[in-house]
């Protein structure tokens, strides 16, 4: 059996602490998985020599890092023949699954995420066998006094957790490992 390819893009590493999980839980089941960061494949990558594929990015200000486009870019062919999972990480899927929030805003960020990813998959011509959005984090204590700023006041106006002095972790991990599941299945069985 080929190995699984996980690959990740991520700013302030939780999208790396995502793709890890996703790894360890793939490896649990016997696979075996290659994680690589998007910014830096290793010499002689090839995307050919998987049998499935996970990648993850993180969104930020709208878009995706720039090093996922660029990856999936470059190995679109060889990943389109695979089974290929795309997990858009981002605050906004945080307010999709905020079940306190008001419906409507809740509406509005399904619809934001679904827009995004849509707009990602347009920009490379990528058609992912699934997409799976996936709830990120506020880790206030990682970042700079200006970017934390900044931050709890997006948070404020969207709804989200304002207290600075800890991270805020809304990945639905359970949620997480039971797509994971699903999409090893249908590794397992091929495109």
């Amino acid at each position: 059996m080929k190995p699984v390819l996980v690959v990740y893009a991520t700013r302030q590493g939780h999208t790396r602490t995502i793709a890890e999980h996703v790894a360890a839980t793939l490896r649990a089941r016997g696979d075996e998985v290659d994680v690589i960061d998007a910014a830096e494949p290793p010499a002689g990558f090839y995307a050919s020599r998987y049998q499935g594929a996970v990648l993850a990015a993180s969104l930020h200000r709208g878009h995706y890092e720039h090093e996922m486009l660029e990856f999936v870019r470059t190995h679109r062919e060889a990943l389109e023949r695979i089974p290929t999972a795309f997990l858009s990480v981002s605050l906004t899927e945080a307010g999709v699954e905020n079940r306190t929030a008001p419906f409507d805003r809740r509406a509005q960020a399904a619809m934001d995420v679904k827009r995004t990813v849509d707009a990602f998959c347009a920009a490379c011509d990528f058609h992912p066998s699934r997409v799976w959005p996936v709830a990120g984090a506020l880790l206030y204590t990682q970042y700079g006094v200006l970017s934390r700023l900044v931050l709890r006041f997006i948070a404020g106006r969207a709804g989200g957790d304002t207290d600075t002095s800890h991270d805020h972790d809304y990945t639905d991990w359970k949620a997480l490992d039971r797509f994971v599941a699903s999409m090893a299945r249908e590794i397992e069985t091929g495109p």
